[in-house]
């Protein structure tokens, strides 16, 4: 069962990540909060909207938060799969959300999540994650505390450091 930290602390989980068999099939539950892939929300939207649960969508690497389009105030969580250590274009997707498309849900990472990414993370807009079953959780939500002060802009902290400075010294 993967560890979910979830706003700089260690929570229970609702939710259940459906993945397509080798077939390409996915069996969904008719009740319980699931997050599926994007073709599958784009093959079976209306039939998701109507079953008893809040359902989420995950995004693969090349998938970007535009092909959601008007169905962003629907989604309750959108997941971002990082496949390796050298993919970061999920941290584009989850700045992307925040800050073109307004995204307020929660914005959740998995796959190759590993310590020495969550706090950027969290500075391009993720608030929940998987962790890999390699990684602790102490260990990881320890990361969060190892810069106390950023200088550049981010989703969490919009002013750089300098302006940050100035206004401190002109108040």
């Amino acid at each position: 069962m993967a560890k979910l930290i979830r706003n700089r602390r260690v929570d229970a989980d609702s939710w259940q990540l459906l993945k397509r068999d080798p077939a390409g099939a996915i069996d969904i539950p008719d009740a319980g909060d699931v997050i599926v892939p994007l073709a599958t929300w784009q093959e079976r939207r209306d039939a998701l909207r109507g079953r008893a649960g809040r359902t989420g969508v995950w995004l693969d690497g090349p998938e970007g938060p535009e092909a959601l389009g008007a169905d962003l105030a629907d989604l309750p969580i959108i997941a971002i799969y990082f496949s390796n250590f050298g993919d970061g274009r999920g941290f584009s997707s989850a700045r992307l959300l925040r800050e073109r498309h307004g995204y307020r849900g929660e914005i959740r990472a998995f796959g190759t999540v590993i310590r020495d990414w969550m706090l950027f993370m969290e500075r391009c807009g993720f608030d929940s994650y998987w962790l890999r079953d390699d990684e602790e959780v102490d260990n990881a939500l320890a990361a969060f505390a190892e810069l106390p002060q950023t200088y550049q802009a981010s989703v969490t902290e919009p002013q750089p450091l300098f302006r940050r400075r100035a206004a401190k010294a002109g108040a």
